[in-house]
């Protein structure tokens, strides 16, 4: 490991983590009671892109997760953290043009039946708890990495990524399932 990496001075992010994590879920949550945009445009523009651009940032992020792992399995740690960093803006792009959708935007229905009925809600329902938990996991992680705690990071990591790629896949999925309903 490089000097850089190792003289990190010490920053307790556990009460940053834990008030982002409840104030970016509790956002969330709170979009869905707001009133909806009457034409279905914000400032002219069609509000149904926004769920294309929801599900590109999903895969940007999920590229970027991708890249970060192979980068620390060759113990790369700044690629790797040069990816983790992309990975966490594409995320925070995603909550923007998310939370802007669902504020404005009444909620689409699956119009589907039959077996890809109960995938897609299957794959929604996993989609959303293990989204809600990864904010906190995430965090963690970071912070953790950041910190230079190199062993209670893999020990999270080891959960947090593949719940990460996860939620980013499913976001991209439940997308393409739904996006005939727009």
């Amino acid at each position: 490991m490089s000097s850089d990496f190792n003289n990190v001075k010490q920053r307790n992010y556990n009460p940053l983590i834990w008030v982002l994590s409840i104030v970016i879920i509790g956002v969330i949550f709170g979009t869905y009671l707001l009133p909806k945009s009457t034409d279905g445009t914000i400032m002219g523009i069609e509000l149904t892109v926004l769920p294309l651009l929801n599900a590109i940032l999903n895969s940007f992020t999920f590229v970027f997760l991708a890249i970060a792992l192979m980068m620390i399995k060759k113990k790369n740690i700044k690629l790797h953290r040069n990816f983790i960093i992309a990975a966490f803006v594409s995320t925070f792009l995603f909550c923007v043009s998310y939370l802007t959708y669902h504020s404005l935007a009444e909620s689409t229905s699956y119009g589907g039946d039959g077996v890809l009925k109960y995938i897609y809600y299957f794959i929604l329902l996993t989609h959303i708890v293990l989204a809600a938990l990864i904010v906190p996991l995430a965090l963690v992680t970071l912070g953790r990495g950041l910190n230079m705690k190199v062993e209670k990071h893999r020990k999270i990591a080891r959960w947090t990524m593949p719940i990460w790629l996860y939620v980013s896949l499913t976001g991209v999925l439940v997308y393409l399932l739904i996006s005939p309903y727009y």
